[in-house]
């Protein structure tokens, strides 16, 4: 797990500047170990972003507690193939998980643009900006009058924009800084500053 800072640049070994997003991804450290013979599946629930006990209700902070690590503003599941490998309260480094040249999934959600017309969510040509035109920025026909007469399933129309989940796939990491949990990722990922990500290996 990791926490977007935003957006700068580094330059390559060849003198070219990369555009890189820099994330926090850590410390986190492993809350509780699901096994396929106690909870029917294996997964690990990992912990970002420590909290204030008293911040906590008092079965969330008994769960913290068992892994002695203090309590945490997010909680994650990631599946694993072999959880015999984390025990609770372990830290997960990124030197471990990550170097520069791998490629990597990240998933974050989207900025929210809340209610908007077609031309801005869906890139909608529009009418004529001109003197006398009565169509500028409206989504135009959106149904057939004798057959099947109903506005098809689908059709592109104005509403909520953004604040979905997204994941970007094949993400190059450019640097791993272990003493910042620093990990420098080329290009832009979804969300805003200090959103929440999901980063995972290949």
């Amino acid at each position: 797990m990791g926490r977007k800072i935003g957006m700068t640049r580094v330059y390559g070994q060849d003198g070219h500047v990369i555009p890189v997003t820099a994330i926090e991804a850590g410390p986190c450290y492993v809350v509780q170990v699901k096994t396929e013979t106690i909870d029917g599946y294996n997964a690990i629930q990992v912990g970002f972003g420590s909290r204030k006990e008293r911040r906590v209700s008092k079965p969330l902070a008994g769960h913290f507690n068992k892994a002695g690590k203090g309590c945490f503003y997010h909680v994650r599941e990631f599946r694993v193939d072999d959880p015999g490998q984390y025990e609770a309260g372990q830290e997960i480094v990124i030197t471990d998980l990550f170097k520069a040249g791998d490629l990597v999934d990240i998933t974050g959600t989207s900025k929210g643009r809340g209610f908007q017309g077609v031309v801005k969510r869906y890139g909608f040509k529009g009418g004529k900006k001109t003197h006398g035109s009565m169509f500028h920025r409206a989504p135009g026909s959106i149904g057939c009058s004798a057959w099947p007469s109903r506005v098809i399933k689908g059709k592109k129309l104005p509403g909520h924009m953004g604040d979905r989940k997204i994941t970007k796939k094949n993400v190059i990491v450019i640097d791993v800084r272990p003493d910042d949990n620093l990990l420098l990722v080329k290009g832009g990922i979804p969300g805003a500053k200090t959103g929440i990500l999901k980063i995972h290996t290949k």
